[in-house]
């Protein structure tokens, strides 16, 4: 169990997340879904989100290991927002194994291939996503992995049209986590939209050490509208099956100061509007009244859904500046995993993350005063203290 003073920063550790008694599994037999495809209306786009995405965290590994044998490894993008080659391939990867069956959905994602070209880094790139694509070698030239990730770029179409379905991918949330060459969390986040609704989604994370027993890390959550949230071990590297899928649900706290609170890497708990009500210790007394619980999980919002998805944590609170936009992909796919899990996400007044707003892209979201992830029993009361707590305009 982790402890954090309420002034420190996040730092990136490998997180052994709480073990609740109280939450309640289901186990069933390792298959490509967790459930029956009949019960899902989706479920050859799911099918097909898991195995891209465990691609994509199986070249995140392999990217990893030798990140630090070569600076070449390491970008900087103009909005100081450190970047990889795996971030690129990742999105290539991810963009070519959804094209093969659903080339007509379009793609909302972070990366452009411009950036790459000007860093003479193509061949990197190309090279790490042949290694892992189900399509063969002599059939992927450098111009096909460009394309594909620019098939999700800014530049690649406008949402004139108001297409009824996209993906949203985050190729890694949580890029200065990967880049620390330690265990800090980092997720690869997949999600389909329609209608204006997240209908499924995919987290990988390759560092999550969950309740295994075994010793080995990694896990894939994944969750389809009314078919719940489950996860498994990730797929080792030659994508064989991992283990069981296991029903997420999120805990069961229904008291503010026995909840466990994730926060931002960047903000600390004096930033937000509770700090007055409650304040963080470093002792082992932190259940008295007016202390709560910080987890430190690094780095992204992405692994924080996860926290409160699976029930290791019980609130992820998140402040946006005034006028401040927020990425889509930060967002989408651990909406609908808190959501199956049995949990809530709004915004600071209580409404719900509103994927519509930006009619032109789809790339951005403006939540009022922040985002609250949290188990749902604990929603109203969180709001409650956020609104007694705002200043009054």
């Amino acid at each position: 169990m982790y402890i954090l003073d309420a002034g420190a920063r996040f730092s990136a550790v490998r997180v052994s997340p709480v073990f609740n008694p109280s939450r309640r599994y289901f186990t069933v037999r390792a298959t490509n879904l967790p459930f029956p495809k009949h019960q899902a209306k989706y479920h050859k786009e799911l099918e097909t989100a898991i195995d891209a995405v465990n691609r994509a965290c199986r070249l995140c590994v392999d990217v990893k290991r030798s990140l630090f044998s070569s600076k070449e490894k390491i970008l900087e993008k103009n909005d100081q927002t450190p970047v990889t080659i795996a971030d690129f391939g990742v999105q290539a990867l991810v963009s070519l194994e959804l094209s093969k069956l659903f080339p007509s959905i379009p793609l909302v994602a972070e990366e452009d291939s411009l950036f790459l070209r000007a860093n003479n880094l193509v061949s990197s790139v190309v090279s790490e996503v042949k290694a892992k694509a189900s399509i063969g070698d002599d059939q992927l030239s450098d111009s096909d992995v460009l394309e594909a990730i620019d098939r999700g770029g800014k530049d690649a179409y406008t949402f004139c049209n108001k297409p009824a379905t996209y993906w949203v991918l985050d190729p890694i949330d949580g890029t200065r986590g990967f880049l620390k060459g330690d265990d800090a969390l980092y997720v690869v986040g997949l999600a389909l939209v329609v209608d204006n609704e997240i209908v499924l989604g995919v987290m990988g994370c390759p560092n999550w050490t969950g309740d295994s027993s075994d010793g080995s890390t990694g896990t894939l959550m994944v969750s389809h509208i009314g078919c719940g949230t489950w996860s498994k071990r990730l797929q080792n590297v030659s994508g064989k099956v991992s283990g069981d899928w296991t029903r997420c649900f999120v805990d069961a706290c229904d008291i503010v100061n026995k909840a466990r609170f994730c926060i931002p890497e960047s903000e600390t708990w004096e930033s937000l509007p509770l700090t007055g009500l409650f304040d963080a210790r470093i002792d082992s007394d932190y259940l008295k009244h007016k202390e709560i619980l910080l987890l430190p999980t690094c780095c992204g919002s992405l692994c924080k859904y996860l926290m409160v998805a699976s029930g290791r944590a019980s609130v992820f609170l998140l402040r946006t500046k005034t006028q401040r936009t927020i990425k889509a992909w930060d967002h989408a796919v651990g909406i609908i995993c808190v959501h199956e899990a049995g949990g809530k996400v709004t915004d600071w007044e209580g409404d719900e993350i509103n994927l519509e707003e930006d009619q032109s892209e789809r790339r951005v979201i403006f939540p009022a005063g922040g985002v609250v992830v949290s188990n749902g029993s604990l929603h109203h009361q969180i709001l409650e203290m956020i609104s007694s707590a705002s200043p009054t305009p």
